[in-house]
C-alpha cells in the first residue's frame, strides 16, 4: 500500500509539470496559404513562443513547486520551453520565407 502512493505521488509530480506545445516546423498546407493565412499562423507560432518563455520564468507557480519539491521536473519543463521556443522560431522563419516567395 505504501508502495502505491509513493507511486501515485511520483506519477502526479511528473505530470504536472508544465509542457508548453512544440510547434511542427512545416505544416502540410503551408504551401498553399494565402498571405492573411500566413500571417496568422505567425501570431499562432508568436503565442507559442510567448507561453514558452512564460513557462521558462521561475516565478511560475508550476517551476517554484517543482524547485523546491520535484527538481527534475523543472529540469524536463526548461529542456521542453527551449525546445517550444526553438520550433516556433523556425517556424516563424519558415513562414516569412514563404510571404518572400509569394511577395506578401
Amino acid at each position: 500500500m505504501k508502495n502505491l502512493i509513493l507511486l501515485l505521488i511520483t506519477i502526479t509530480f511528473v505530470t504536472s509539470c508544465a509542457t508548453p506545445h512544440v510547434v511542427s516546423v512545416v505544416g502540410p498546407n503551408d504551401s498553399s496559404m494565402s498571405c492573411s493565412q500566413l500571417d496568422s499562423e505567425i501570431a499562432i507560432a508568436s503565442n507559442y513562443k510567448r507561453d514558452a518563455k512564460s513557462e521558462k520564468s521561475l516565478g511560475t507557480a508550476t517551476n517554484v513547486g517543482a524547485l523546491l519539491f520535484w527538481l527534475p521536473g523543472m529540469v524536463a519543463t526548461q529542456m521542453n520551453a527551449n525546445d517550444a521556443i526553438k520550433a516556433a522560431d523556425n517556424r516563424i522563419n519558415h513562414l516569412t520565407r514563404l510571404k518572400s516567395k509569394k511577395s506578401c
